[in-house]
């Protein structure tokens, strides 16, 4: 069992930048392939990030390249997504969500996941 908590989330006017983070409890949560996606108001949720249990080959959709980053600490059973040039369009509640253990990031690419955290709102102002 694998538990997710995300933290970080907030309000920013546009061309700012969030941090957000989602900790990971359980014995082999660092096994997992880790994921973000999101939910705006009226839309259906969609994958926005993820990365493998190594940390390596990040996978993005690609309205966030080159804006978003998704990284983890296996150490301490944190990933985070970091968000820079943020746009309205960004606003939406986002989702951490697991995979694995020993996942990749193509069953999070198809919205795949083991384990979902709550979420936490992000509110881009224009």
């Amino acid at each position: 069992q694998v538990q997710l908590v995300e933290s970080g989330g907030g309000l920013v006017q546009a061309g700012g930048s969030l941090r957000l983070s989602c900790a990971a409890s359980g014995r082999i949560a660092s096994l997992y392939a880790m994921g973000w996606f999101r939910q705006a108001p009226g839309k259906e949720r969609e994958f926005v990030a993820a990365v493998g249990w190594t940390g390596s080959n990040p996978d993005y959709v690609d309205s966030v390249k080159g804006r978003f980053t998704i990284s983890r600490d296996n150490a301490k059973n944190t990933v985070f997504l970091q968000m820079n040039s943020l746009k309205p369009e960004d606003t939406a509640v986002y989702y951490c969500a697991a995979d694995g253990p020993y996942g990749g990031t193509s069953r999070l690419r198809r919205q795949q996941a083991d384990y979902w955290g709550q979420g936490t709102q992000v509110t881009v102002s224009s």
